[in-house]
């Protein structure tokens, strides 16, 4: 029994030095937003055991605050919750297409306690929390002139508002949700322009003119272009029996909504569709097509192919030759640099094998001369010598 009692006493220690109680690391920062926007409120919770994390909504005032729990979906799947338990316990709730009535406080709570589901006892003893308000405004009324641009070669946006939700602290523009920094403004004006002197095929999209109220107020004019398609290269190489790709891309706006292949022949164009032939795999995306060329043959798949793109302002095309090399072809330089140093060799050996004969005679005459000579004149001396002793 002694040990039974040591043992449960030995369990609690442990569990007492090991175990924490859960606590905040990250809480949910309040937001103001316009009626329409999205919010994110991002909660995270360390403790030991990984603590659970729950997101309440909280309407009215103590004490009669009413209190709804928020399930991933809820709202008429308005509210998105993602929760992960790794090291520690992160959640993030989202809300979108926010309306007057969700304005108010959103409240993120955590336990690790083991009996903190337990509903006979008050929740607020067994969760720790954090809370966050996020308030709901109806859109500023903001007009533009024009409302939007369609096909022109130039033009001046202008934007007024009439009612901003706090004071106007500055103003600016974007173009496809990226700031124009040459239009950054510390200006109160209630008006703002930006003036597109040339519009070229890349200049299209969606500009924004932006008042720093809180929250930020703005509005959005398209500036549209007719379709403009380019092939990302115009000449394209590929080798037989290998898999060749055709890319086209679009840089205007608004992007093509329909791609479609040729194949130019003598006959005429010929459309390519997926699914007619193993052979072809068109893969599109709105700014980019790519026709993909399975085992590619010298004599059928050479030539010209036409990209077309084809948007509510129009069509546009672009024209890729290709190119098919023998698999071979890439050995011909090297057999030809092969065969440049064997004749080489060859020359070089050839005139080593005439010259060496003519040298060695050349050699024996100047090496047998000088001695011929030295022996005359020895051979003089010593009659000199013998005549003098005489």
């Amino acid at each position: 029994m002694r040990l039974l009692w040591g043992f449960v006493t030995l369990s609690l220690c442990v569990y007492h030095t090991t175990a924490a109680t859960a606590g905040f690391i990250k809480s949910p920062l309040s937001q103001m937003k316009l009626v329409g926007d999205s919010a994110e409120l991002h909660c995270e919770v360390i403790g030991n055991p990984i603590p659970e994390v729950q997101w309440w909504y909280i309407e009215g005032e103590e004490p009669d605050e009413i209190f709804s729990q928020l399930f991933d979906g809820a709202r008429d799947e308005f509210v998105q919750v993602n929760t992960t338990y790794i090291h520690h316990a992160t959640s993030t709730l989202y809300l979108s297409n926010l309306t007057l009535s969700e304005s108010g406080t959103y409240e993120c709570r955590a336990s690790n306690d083991p009996h903190r589901n337990d509903l006979r006892k008050t929740p607020k003893i067994k969760w720790i929390r954090s809370q966050a308000n996020v308030l709901v405004f109806e859109n500023a009324e903001i007009l533009t002139a024009p409302e939007s641009v369609v096909n022109q070669t130039s033009a001046t946006l202008t934007c007024n508002i009439t009612n901003p939700p706090s004071p106007i602290k500055g103003h600016h523009w974007t173009k496809n949700g990226e700031m124009i920094k040459s239009t950054k403004s510390e200006s109160t004006a209630t008006t703002t322009q930006y003036t597109l002197e040339k519009i070229s095929n890349t200049d299209g999209g969606e500009y924004a003119c932006v008042f720093d109220t809180e929250p930020p107020s703005q509005k959005v004019v398209e500036v549209k272009t007719p379709p403009h398609v380019k092939p990302y290269k115009d000449s394209e190489h590929g080798n037989e029996n290998d898999k060749g790709a055709l890319t086209c891309v679009s840089h205007s706006y608004p992007l093509p909504t329909d791609w479609s292949w040729y194949k130019v022949t003598e006959n005429g164009n010929v459309q390519i569709v997926n699914g007619t032939s193993d052979k072809y795999e068109i893969k599109t995306q709105p700014n980019k097509t790519v026709l993909y060329i399975k085992s590619l043959d010298m004599t059928t798949d050479m030539g010209d192919y036409i990209c077309q793109g084809a948007s509510e302002l129009g069509l546009a095309s672009g024209k890729i030759h290709l190119r098919v090399r023998s698999r071979l072809a890439a050995l011909w330089p090297f057999l030809g640099i092969v065969a440049e140093v064997i004749v080489l060799i060859t020359v070089i050996f050839i005139y080593e094998k005439k010259r060496k004969p003519d040298e060695i005679n050349d050699d024996d005459d100047s090496g047998s001369a000088p001695l011929k000579s030295n022996a005359a004149t020895n051979h003089k001396d010593k009659n000199v010598r013998q005549r003098n002793s005489n």
